[in-house]
């Protein structure tokens, strides 16, 4: 449990509140007796948006992570902030310029609001892509966080993950007023379940303002038992719903790589008379086929994490939401210990 005499009851703020990962964790603090309250802080917000069940008081506010006014007025009184905002994008479907305007801008809206108000805890949802694999696509084998791995990341969205994740590195241990001092905390959630990453970034707040001097400034990638290979985890869901679903045949690197310039030649070409749908880009094909794994239980020695969800758990309750989506079953109830 908390211990209230030596830290106070606090209020936290989730920005990116209801997006994938943002949304559990709100569910996961809300639910959290040492809690005052949870904002959320998402351009997506709803105002009767509501978490069930909840022990603490939520409040919902919609706002922009680009408009530092607002965003600050919502960070006045708070004492944590978990900061998921941020655009996804590995098929470069957005303009990097945008990308960069939210994931990079808003952390620095973060950050400069933080020392404004004497918000002395962060803690940063970043991404494996900020990490690699890099343009030369060089495999990085069972690694883990302290693994020295370098060059150009090959994503343009890790490229902004990149870059907020070394702000939030540099801000860690900036004099706020009140003798405080800015401590950050920077997470990297890969394929996992996100009811897991959530409750790694509930368990990583938590113990932030507990043992300060072990967690700040240090990064912790998210670790389940989901299978390692992103088209097995997809296999497994679709195949559960419809029996059918095979695994093809391995298409040879090289026919992809020659697919996906005929597709840009012909859209180039063809535009604006024809829009394509986004296609697999080179970026992220390389990515694919490029070995990155790691091995790691940093969270579990630092701050007690477990995961709350196994891969069979996980995999049946996501698999019940597929057919509810298809119209096969009546929708499970979204607010159960669920994934």
């Amino acid at each position: 449990r908390w211990d209230s005499g030596s830290v106070p009851v606090p209020v936290y703020l989730v920005t990116g509140g209801c997006g994938f990962i943002g949304k559990k964790i709100v569910e996961l603090l809300s639910q959290q007796d040492y809690i005052k309250e949870v904002r959320v802080f998402d351009s997506g917000a709803r105002e009767e948006e509501k978490i069930i069940p909840a022990t603490t008081h939520v409040t919902v506010m919609k706002g922009d992570i680009r408009d530092y006014n607002l965003l600050l007025a919502a960070m006045r009184g708070v004492h944590v902030v978990i900061h998921t905002a941020a655009i996804v994008d590995y098929r470069n479907t957005v303009p990097f310029w945008e990308m960069k305007a939210v994931n990079v801008g808003g952390t620095e809206n973060v950050l400069r609001a933080c020392c404004v108000l004497n918000i002395p805890y962060v803690v940063y949802t970043s991404s494996i892509a900020a990490v690699g694999p890099n343009t030369l696509c060089e495999p990085m084998r069972r690694g883990n966080e302290d693994t020295k791995y370098s060059g150009e990341v090959e994503l343009p969205y890790g490229k902004t993950k990149a870059m907020a994740e070394k702000l939030v590195f540099e801000a860690n241990g900036k004099k706020l007023q009140k003798s405080m001092l800015l401590l950050n905390a920077c997470l990297s959630p890969p394929l996992i379940s996100p009811g897991n990453g959530a409750w790694m970034h509930v368990l990583a707040a938590r113990h932030l303002q507990l043992k300060p001097d072990l967690l700040a400034g240090q990064v912790y990638y998210c670790y389940d038992d989901t299978p390692r290979r992103g088209f097995l985890v997809t296999h497994q869901l679709l195949s559960s719903v419809d029996p059918s679903i095979r695994l093809g045949s391995r298409i040879p690197y090289w026919k992809m790589w020659l697919i996906i310039h005929l597709h840009r030649i012909i859209k180039a070409l063809l535009y604006p008379f024809w829009k394509p749908q986004p296609f697999l880009n080179l970026p992220l094909l390389n990515t694919i086929v490029t070995t990155f794994s790691y091995e790691t239980d940093k969270a579990f020695r630092h701050f007690g994490y477990k995961p709350l969800f196994t891969w069979q758990e996980s995999k049946q309750r996501t698999v019940q939401w597929l057919k509810a989506a298809a119209g096969n079953v009546s929708c499970p109830h979204l607010h159960q210990k669920e994934n």
